[in-house]
C-alpha cells in the first residue's frame, strides 16, 4: 500500500500514513475552509488500510489548532477506523491547551474507537 504523505502549511497539517512503518501522523494547524476536500483522500487510504489492517494501528495527533470543520472531518476519519481492528487514537496536547484536550475528549465521545491523551 502506498503511503500517504502531505506537507504541512500554515494552515494544513502534516500527514505521515505509513502502513509499513507503522506510522500515522497528523501534527500542525489544521484550519482550511474546505476541510472536507483535504481529508478526503486522508478517509479513502484510511478506507482501503482498513481492508488489511496492521495488527496495532495508533494514530497520533499532535495539533496545535483545529477549527470546527477540521472537528467534523476528524469524527468521519474516526468512524471509518471503528471498523479496524487493533486502532486507537492519541491525542497530544499542551497542557495549557485547555481547548485542545476538550475537542478531544469531545470526539472521544462520539465514537467507540479507543483514546489515549497525552501532555506534550
Amino acid at each position: 500500500m502506498e503511503n500517504l504523505e502531505i506537507t504541512g502549511s500554515e494552515t494544513t497539517p502534516s500527514l505521515n500514513f505509513s502502513q509499513q512503518k507503522n506510522q500515522f501522523n497528523i501534527e500542525g494547524r489544521s484550519l482550511m475552509e474546505d476541510a472536507g476536500k483535504f481529508y478526503k483522500p486522508v478517509q479513502e487510504w484510511l478506507v482501503e488500510y482498513g481492508n488489511n489492517p496492521n495488527p496495532k494501528t495508533e494514530v497520533n495527533i499532535r495539533l496545535e489548532y483545529l477549527n470546527t470543520a477540521t472537528s467534523r472531518q476528524f469524527l468521519d476519519l474516526f468512524k471509518i477506523m471503528e471498523n479496524v481492528p487493533g486502532a486507537k487514537v492519541i491525542w497530544y496536547f499542551s497542557d495549557e491547551d485547555e481547548d485542545m484536550e476538550e475537542m478531544g475528549q469531545e470526539l472521544a465521545e462520539l465514537v467507540t474507537l479507543p483514546f489515549e491523551f497525552k501532555t506534550v
